[in-house]
C-alpha cells in the first residue's frame, strides 16, 4: 500500500563483553556494513566493558538498553524467565560466547510460551578457564541451551568439530563462517607516527601484536620471548585490559621496559599495523584471530603459538613459524629466525598478503552473515 511505513527489523545482541576484541570488532563491522536496514540493541554481560561501541559508524541505529536483566548470575528459573521476557519485541536475538549462554538457555526454555524470535548463537573460543580442557558441566549446559536455536556460528574448523561432536549439535544448525577483513585498506604503508604514543624511528624494527590484555593472551610470555632480541628491536603491544600491570612487570623484571611499549587501545588497525616488521601471537587459546588476518593483509610475517586455525590461516611458507608455545622458548626461536633474515620476512609477508586477498576478504563474510540473519528473520537480503 502506497505510503505504508515498513517496520524496521530489530536485532538484539547479547555479548559476554563488548570490549574491543575480535568477536566484538566483527560484530561492529557487520553492523556498519548492514547500514540502516536493521536497528540494533547491544547488551554486555560486563556493562563496564563497552569499548567496541566507539567503532560503530555514525548514523547506525543502535541503542544500549540499561534495564535489560543481567546476563550474569545463577541460572534460576525466575532469572531466566526475566531474560527471556526481555527478548520479546525483537525480530532476531544474537548471542555471543559462554558469557551469554544463560540467555540461550532462557530462549530455549521459554521460546514457545513467550513466542520469542529466532536466536543465533556465536561461539568464538574459550577463556583461560577452558583453555586446556572443556568443562563437562558446561558442555552439557551448552547442549541443552542450544536446543531451540536457529543456528550456531563458529569461525574455525576446530570449533566446528567441537560443536558437532562434544556439544552434539545437528549438522544443519552449525554454520562455519570464516572471519574476514577489508583487505584493500591494509595495502598502504603507514607513517612512522601513525600509532598514538609511540613513533617508529628509522633505525628501529618492531615486533607487534594486537590483543585484549587478558590472561588468556599470555602476553608476559611474549615479553619473555622477546627479551633476547637485538637492541634495535622494539615490542609494541596494542590493546587494553586487566593484564597491563603484569606485562609491564615482566618487562621490568627482564630489564627491557624501555623497549616494550603499550600505547593502549587504537582503532583502525589498518592505519598502523603495517609498522610491524613481525606480528606475534602468544595466546594460550584462539580460534580464528582477526588480528592475524590484518597482519597478513599488511604483508607481515606471523609468529604464533599453535592455536585454533592459525596454522591453516597463514601462507604455507609461514607455517613453520606457528609453534608449540607452551613455553617462551619455541616463540623465541621463531622470532630469532625472522629477526636475523630480512629477505625471509619479506618473502613470508608477500605470501601472507596473497593468501589474505584470495581467501579472507570481508565481502564473503558479510554476505554470509547477512544471508543467515535475513533468512532467520524471514526478510529479503539487501546489500
Amino acid at each position: 500500500m502506497s505510503g505504508e511505513t515498513v517496520r524496521q527489523p530489530r536485532i538484539l545482541h547479547l555479548h559476554s563483553t563488548f570490549s574491543a576484541g575480535g568477536k566484538e570488532i566483527r560484530c561492529v563491522r557487520l553492523i556498519n556494513a548492514f547500514g540502516t536496514q536493521f536497528s540494533h540493541a547491544i547488551v554486555s554481560a560486563m556493562p563496564d566493558h563497552m569499548a567496541a561501541a566507539r567503532l560503530i559508524a555514525n548514523g547506525m541505529r543502535v541503542t544500549y538498553p540499561n534495564n535489560f536483566p543481567s546476563l550474569r548470575g545463577r541460572p534460576t528459573p525466575g532469572r531466566l524467565y526475566k531474560i527471556a521476557a526481555a527478548m520479546q519485541g525483537y525480530d532476531l536475538v544474537l548471542t555471543y560466547n559462554w558469557g551469554a549462554m544463560d540467555a540461550v538457555m532462557a530462549h530455549t526454555l521459554f521460546k514457545d510460551k513467550l513466542g520469542l524470535p529466532p536466536l543465533i548463537h556465536h561461539e568464538d573460543g574459550f577463556n583461560e578457564d577452558e583453555q586446556k580442557r572443556l568443562k563437562p558441566t558446561r558442555n552439557l549446559y551448552r547442549r541443552i541451551a542450544l536446543g531451540k536455536s536457529s543456528g550456531l556460528v563458529v569461525p574455525s574448523e576446530v570449533l566446528e568439530d567441537i560443536a558437532l561432536t562434544i556439544w552434539d549439535q545437528p549438522m544443519g544448525r552449525v554454520k562455519r563462517i570464516a572471519n574476514g577483513i577489508e583487505t584493500r585498506k591494509f595495502a598502504r604503508k603507514p607513517k612512522p607516527d601513525a600509532l598514538r604514543g609511540v613513533v617508529k624511528r628509522t633505525d628501529e624494527f618492531w615486533i607487534g601484536t594486537l590483543a585484549g590484555l587478558r590472561a588468556v593472551k599470555n602476553l608476559p610470555k611474549l615479553v619473555a620471548a622477546f627479551a633476547s632480541m637485538p637492541e634495535e628491536w622494539q615490542l609494541v603491544i596494542v590493546g587494553e585490559g586487566p593484564e597491563e600491570d603484569a606485562i609491564r612487570a615482566e618487562a621490568d623484571r627482564l630489564n627491557i621496559g624501555h623497549r616494550v611499549h603499550l600505547p593502549g587501545f587504537a582503532a583502525q588497525p589498518e592505519r598502523f599495523i603495517g609498522l610491524f616488521d613481525i606480528f606475534a601471537l602468544s595466546s594460550d587459546t584462539e580460534q580464528f584471530p582477526i588480528s592475524v588476518l590484518e597482519a597478513m593483509a599488511s604483508s607481515i610475517p606471523v609468529v604464533s603459538t599453535k592455536v585454533g586455525d592459525v596454522a591453516d590461516m597463514v601462507s604455507a611458507p609461514n607455517r613453520p613459524f606457528v609453534v608449540d608455545g607452551r613455553t617462551a622458548i619455541a616463540v623465541t626461536g621463531a622470532l630469532d629466525a625472522l629477526v636475523a633474515d630480512p629477505a625471509l620476512r619479506k618473502t613470508l609477508g608477500e605470501a601472507n598478503r596473497i593468501k589474505a586477498l584470495e581467501e579472507f576478504d570481508e565481502a564473503v563474510m558479510i554476505d554470509s552473515y547477512l544471508r543467515l540473519y535475513s533468512s532467520a528473520m524471514g526478510v529479503p537480503v539487501t546489500r
